[in-house]
């Protein structure tokens, strides 16, 4: 007669909340599927709106970061709430987890102090916008240098894709500095080594027709800011006199430019007899070939 009754109880918890635990469940993976299905299709339309573009603005790179943060912390916080609400089902009393509760908290908070720096940080990452999707960064961490596209951004992690193909998984937290080589504009940097024999003032007019003339080239011309200016000189050795270009370029299109400007100088020398020595011609062809230089950013 007991086992009857238990058994009759069973049937009741089933029919009544093991039903809505069953409901909870699949209410919890139909929402998961959702967000994930909203958020994958806010990101095609993030990157349709850009497919044309060669540069993508400011505001989607940030809204790109945003959208996948935003659906990795909502399913968090769905699971978080369904969870609950499955106890509660199960008549677990919540109050009395109250208590177990704050001393766990408190051991995890010592032990995973580290992961709520990861997740503070990159919640301030994101927040004063120090890089998004598609920014060429270089992060110093407490392990060394990582530099390389931005491929995802979450409030933990920050994922680089480097020139080599690597994927560079970098925690939030490590982060000491970050250097971004993509906002907004950029500046190709572009030395030029002029023999001590040629006639500086010569090589200098040169340098400025090239600058004039850059802005209208067919090649990176649209890529170009505003004329670029001859600086001077910026070192003096034994053999040869170290001059200067600044070029103000639009985000990550720099190197591009610079590459392009020392195409178009050599040329240029050439053309005015102006020959320069087999190391000034190595340095400016490593220039050329190189998606950086020695500076990071020409």
């Amino acid at each position: 007669m007991r086992l009857r009754t238990d058994f009759s109880g069973i049937l009741d918890w089933l029919s009544n909340q093991g039903l809505e635990v069953v409901l909870l469940v699949l209410g919890a993976a139909l929402l998961t599927r959702a967000i994930g299905k909203a958020g994958r299709m806010w990101l095609a339309r993030i990157d349709a709106e850009n497919a044309d573009k060669e540069l993508w603005s400011e505001r989607s790179k940030h809204l790109h970061s945003v959208v996948q943060v935003v659906s990795y912390v909502a399913i968090g916080v769905l699971y978080v709430v369904f969870g609950i609400q499955i106890l509660l089902r199960f008549g677990v009393n919540l109050v009395t987890l109250v208590a177990p509760a704050t001393v766990l908290g408190a051991a995890l908070g010592f032990g995973a102090q580290r992961v709520v720096q990861d997740f503070l940080a990159g919640f301030f990452a994101l927040a004063e916008r120090q890089y998004g999707y598609g920014d060429i960064v270089e992060l110093t961490t407490s392990t060394g240098v990582a530099a390389g596209t931005v491929e995802d951004v979450t409030l933990r992690v920050t994922r680089l894709r480097t020139l080599d193909g690597e994927a560079v998984i970098v925690p939030n937290g490590q982060i000491v500095t970050a250097v971004n080589q993509s906002q907004d504009w950029a500046r190709a940097i572009v030395d030029v080594p002029v023999p001590n024999s040629a006639d500086m003032d010569e090589a200098h007019d040169i340098l400025a027709q090239v600058c004039r003339d850059i802005v209208h080239d067919d090649e990176v011309g649209v890529y170009i800011l505003d004329e670029p200016s001859v600086m001077g000189v910026q070192s003096i050795k034994l053999e040869q006199t170290v001059l200067r270009l600044l070029a103000r370029t639009k985000p990550g299109m720099q190197w591009e430019v610079g590459r392009r400007m020392r195409a178009v100088i050599l040329r240029r020398f050439r053309q005015e007899g102006i020959v320069l020595e087999p190391e000034a011609m190595a340095a400016i062809r490593a220039g050329m070939v190189r998606p950086d230089d020695g500076e990071g950013v020409s």
